[in-house]
């Protein structure tokens, strides 16, 4: 797929503006409540959009319905590098594809709740389409939840778990891309318990389907999650969450690696362990997360301990801290059934008139892949960032960096320069 010209991008802007404007009502005349309390497959695709961008897209049987949806992003960066990290790495100006997608999704209209989704991706580094999350989620009060079966996140740390077009940065934390990968096949129970304010999921994921795909590089892994909210307030005022998360994996064929861009999607990998040979991993983290209405601060930490003894059994260890401020007073909403926030939904959209929703965000993230017999580079960064959302369909990131990284016995220093377009049915 060849880049986007800055025409396609200007028609694509211009166009998403006039049919929000001709379309442009909320769903139910007023901003999103700041408690989701619905889960439906492809919960961690997309939400869907507040404000409808058009009618064609959706349809409503008497036996099931289908909606379809897609996204788009595009963006550039650029960089300033000290002489060490020239010597470190070659970066280059780029502009590029991140993420091509088209989703549908509906639900099937029987007596026991029944959604379905079924997604699939354009991946730029590979220049192939790739089957995105996929499945069927089926109500189960039973047992106070749902269990998904298919293709899915599989619900280890909350920033993973929410899409990146819902994200508050550009990209998630080192730490997390290199750990977790981002899709499993296999089938997860997700539960809550609403008197007591404690969400769960549990997940159990092989390759059967997924070998030979970039993200398949685990044979089998074992996920557990839980958080508690201790405050959970329903007016879109105070919220806590807390959780843990534990992973248990065999990695693909007794081999591992770990690697990481440096939350910048066009730069080369900033820290990489290679290939090393992996009986099994053991991970848990830890996340917090405070919102009180527009203010949002939340942190996660990683832990890995890697059954390898050739290696020097080694524990690799990361994780971040980040706050974001909707100026415009917009409130994140967050969903109970998978704990989780959804993305902004701008109260007065710029194609209404208004100046849309403006975030900002800073986030400080560290990773360190030096243990054992192994040295794949320890990396800090600080990104202070805007995000303007000019509806719910398109949102515009401008985005600073600043980086070390310590590798190849010496600590180069980087300028990051970001911007992401991204636009979404």
């Amino acid at each position: 797929m060849r880049p986007l010209t800055a025409g396609v991008v200007l028609t694509l802007i211009v166009s998403g503006g006039v049919a929000a404007q001709q379309g442009g009502t909320s769903v139910n005349g007023s901003q999103p409540a700041p408690i989701d309390d619905t889960i439906e497959a492809g919960e961690a695709e997309a939400k869907d959009p507040v404000r409808r961008l058009v009618s064609w897209n959706e349809y409503d049987g008497r036996l099931f319905t289908i909606r379809l949806g897609g996204g788009l992003l595009y963006e550039y960066a650029d960089y300033a590098q000290d002489d060490n990290s020239k010597a470190q790495l070659d970066l280059a100006p780029e502009a590029k594809v991140r993420d091509t997608r088209v989703l549908l999704k509906g639900r099937l209209k029987f007596k026991r709740s029944v959604t379905w989704s079924a997604g699939f991706m354009y991946d730029g580094p590979t220049d192939e389409w790739l089957v995105r999350e996929t499945g069927v989620m089926i109500a189960v009060p039973e047992i106070s939840g749902h269990l998904f079966v298919g293709r899915s996140k599989e619900g280890f740390s909350l920033n993973k778990i929410m899409v990146g077009y819902a994200g508050w940065t550009q990209e998630r934390s080192t730490i997390n891309d290199a750990t977790i990968p981002i899709l499993a096949d296999g089938i997860k129970w997700l539960g809550y318990a609403p008197k007591i304010h404690l969400l769960w999921n549990l997940g159990a994921y092989g390759d059967w389907f997924s070998e030979g795909q970039g993200f398949s590089t685990y044979d089998n892994q074992f996920v557990g999650r839980v958080a508690w909210l201790p405050f959970l307030s329903t007016d879109g005022g105070r919220l806590f969450h807390l959780g843990a998360n534990l992973r248990y994996g065999h990695p693909n064929e007794g081999t591992l690696k770990l690697r990481s861009r440096p939350e910048s999607f066009p730069s080369p990998y900033f820290v990489d362990t290679g290939d090393f040979a992996a009986n099994s991993t053991r991970m848990t983290s830890i996340e917090a997360y405070s919102r009180r209405g527009s203010v949002l601060i939340g942190s996660e930490y990683f832990f890995q301990k890697v059954d390898a003894p050739e290696s020097g059994d080694p524990l690799f260890h990361g994780g971040e801290i980040a706050a974001t401020w909707l100026l415009t007073g917009e409130t994140r909403a967050y969903n109970t059934r998978g704990g989780f926030f959804n993305q902004v939904s701008p109260a007065r959209p710029v194609f209404q008139g208004g100046p849309g929703g403006w975030e900002l965000v800073g986030r400080v993230s560290y990773i360190d892949l030096d243990s054992g017999a192994l040295r794949g580079g320890r990396f800090w960064r600080l990104t202070p960032m805007v995000n303007w959302y000019l509806s719910d369909h398109v949102r515009l990131e401008m985005t600073y960096g600043y980086g070390a990284l310590d590798r190849f016995n010496l600590e180069g220093k980087t300028h990051f320069f970001q911007t992401r377009l991204q636009l979404q049915l």
